[in-house]
């Protein structure tokens, strides 16, 4: 049976629960004119959020970069599925322990359909750089963060959503220069430097302008 959340809210279940540090919720709406529109347009949207590789050109690029590997660290030019990493090239210096880069892993990508309500879930944590054998956090937050992207689809409005929980900078690490690095970034993340970021992904993955074929902005 549906909890009024989940009627309310569809996909809130997906997202997990804050229990420290900061949060953050970067949400973008777009009405279609019909509801066989917006079940057109949600399969586009479905198909955008799962192409790490493309977010940049989404979002409008001047941001960080991403890209999709899969779960040993090696470039793959496809959708994203449980168990994937994404190596995020931040602007600026980077973490020694990531190789220069942020990196995330794909925890779970879930779907769901409730009535006339779809949605498709994807959570990321911070985790260690595949690339080495180092067990070290290669993030400026530490893996208690969780980012879970969303689109859904409720009659004929689709929405885009990006929900942060748990955002502690990542200040623990053998490498000093680390530790220096993430408090600056992680202090950023925390007054909300990071928010345009996710606003430019959530607002480029419901532009109904771009043109999508086979993957590509």
């Amino acid at each position: 049976m549906e909890t009024n959340e989940q009627m309310n809210d569809p996909g809130a279940a997906h997202v997990p629960p804050q229990q420290k540090g900061t949060e953050m919720n970067a949400v973008e709406k777009i009405e279609l004119a019909s509801e066989a529109e917006a079940i057109y347009f949600f399969k586009i949207v479905k198909e955008r959020l799962l192409d790490v590789n493309h977010w940049s050109k989404i979002a409008g690029g001047g941001m960080s970069d991403f890209f999709l590997t899969d779960g040993a660290g090696s470039p793959v030019q496809r959708k994203a599925t449980d168990g994937d990493h994404i190596r995020i090239d931040i602007p600026g210096p980077g973490p020694q322990t990531g190789g220069g880069y942020d990196w995330v892993t794909i925890e779970e990508i879930k779907s769901e359909v409730m009535g006339n309500a779809e949605v498709l879930s994807m959570t990321a944590r911070p985790s260690a750089n595949p690339l080495t054998n180092s067990e070290d956090t290669a993030h400026f937050l530490t893996d208690a963060a969780t980012s879970t992207f969303q689109v859904k689809r409720v009659g004929h409005t689709v929405s885009a959503e990006e929900h942060g929980r748990n955002e502690v900078p990542n200040t623990d690490t053998e490498t000093s220069l680390d530790n220096i690095r993430n408090t600056f970034v992680g202090w950023g993340a925390k007054i909300g430097f990071s928010y345009p970021q996710w606003k430019a992904l959530v607002k480029g993955l419901l532009d109904n302008a771009n043109v999508y074929d086979d993957g590509k902005i």
